[in-house]
């Protein structure tokens, strides 16, 4: 059975009202490309709402020039600065409706699901995480800043937990209903 290749492209968002990272990868078959990772910069916009407008229409943006299929994003994690918090909830959100609003699928992972995924360490330092990706993809990332390789790091956990070629798929509780709705994978050597 000929093995089909289909390409696939994944946004990952890294959450932040002044930083907020982004990437984008493409995968086709077992080869990963990274095509494009920067943060969108909103350290000198004192508005906390205007901020929020950008950080909308910035992935908005990304989306329009990539056209992925899905977005991984970081979910903001329990900290005891209950403002930053909320800060990180806000960009998380308007990232996604920004998403939404474009037809993608939007899937969160925690930070520790995150780094856990990429370098085997949900405990990753931030440093070890960007090593590991400019490893696995054989590109020089160390130069970017860590809310980019953050935003990498989503992209590369959804492909690596099938999302990125399975999607949401009906589960199955047994091979016959599997093979029912799916007579077309079924193999007849």
């Amino acid at each position: 059975m000929e093995q089909q290749n289909t390409s696939i492209k994944i946004l990952g968002i890294d959450p932040g009202t002044n930083y907020c990272g982004y990437a984008v990868i493409e995968v086709n078959g077992s080869k990963i490309k990274l095509l494009d990772l920067g943060i969108f910069n909103m350290k000198k916009i004192e508005n906390p709402y205007e901020k929020l407008r950008t950080i909308f229409l910035d992935v908005q943006e990304v989306i329009e020039n990539h056209q992925p299929s899905s977005i991984a994003i970081e979910a903001p994690f329990y900290g005891k600065n209950v403002q930053s918090m909320l800060k990180l909830g806000r960009a998380q959100g308007v990232a996604i409706a920004a998403a939404i609003t474009m037809g993608l699928e939007v899937t969160e992972y925690s930070p520790k699901k995150i780094k856990q995924s990429v370098t085997g360490n949900g405990n990753a330092s931030k440093e070890q995480v960007a090593a590991m990706l400019g490893s696995i993809l054989n590109v020089k990332i160390d130069n970017y800043p860590l809310d980019a390789t953050d935003a990498l790091a989503a992209a590369m956990c959804h492909h690596y937990q099938g999302n990125s070629l399975l999607g949401n798929q009906k589960k199955y509780k047994d091979w016959s209903s599997f093979i029912n709705d799916n007579p077309d994978k079924l193999s007849r050597k």
